[in-house]
């Protein structure tokens, strides 16, 4: 954001997981959530995150509801709001099927600092490689005023006793993030954490939890 002279604050403001900014400051790990920080990176079709990239985080949990459950809530993008505060607003960029290709745009708040006013950014993620109830990977870039973060984000769905572990695994790549890679990696984790926590809890709940 132009006329922000404290490089640090810039960094702490937009290194999220392109998604959660309302939720820092609140988020906290969910239930069985792990992290493997030596695991080799997430793929889907073979394709990962960013390999070159300061800033990545690596998380997952198990969620104890069906996979097709899951799946509809991830990938059903326009009704994110309905089960993440940190979502403002999605938009499909095409039409049908949830895909390869497929894009979308959406929005999430910046919370005021004491430096600040509240702000937005706005990310269009494009769907790079997708299986069915397997994997999805998408990337793309987040934009606010005076500022650039682009993000590869994969996510990986595997039926294990009594639920589905879900794993999820971001970069990010930009000067505001790779200015202060510590506090852009800790944000990060935060709001990949929170994500894992409301689809758990979002999943879980009765109203998705049954087969249909």
């Amino acid at each position: 954001m132009s006329g922000i002279p404290n490089t640090r604050i810039r960094t702490a403001l937009f290194a999220v997981p392109l998604v959660a900014v309302a939720a820092l400051g609140t988020a906290a790990a969910p239930a069985e959530a792990t992290t493997s920080p030596t695991a080799r990176p997430l793929t889907c079709r073979g394709e990962g995150v960013d390999p070159h990239a300061l800033v990545r985080y690596r998380t997952e949990t198990v969620i104890h509801a069906p996979l097709r459950s899951i799946w509809k809530l991830q990938t059903d993008v326009e009704r994110w709001p309905y089960w993440q505060d940190a979502v403002t607003t999605v938009k499909r960029l095409d039409h049908g099927p949830f895909r390869a290709g497929s894009a979308f745009r959406w929005t999430t708040p910046v919370p005021p600092n004491p430096t600040t006013p509240a702000t937005s950014l706005e990310i269009t993620s494009t769907v790079e490689q997708l299986r069915h109830h397997s994997c999805i990977r998408w990337t793309g870039p987040a934009l606010g005023e005076g500022l650039r973060i682009d993000g590869v984000h994969v996510w990986n769905f595997t039926r294990v006793k009594g639920g589905v572990r879900v794993s999820t695994e971001e970069t990010h790549t930009g000067a505001e993030v790779e200015a202060d890679v510590p506090t852009a990696t800790k944000l990060l984790r935060q709001g990949l954490e929170a994500w894992l926590r409301d689809l758990k809890t979002a999943a879980e709940s009765p109203t998705h939890s049954q087969p249909h």
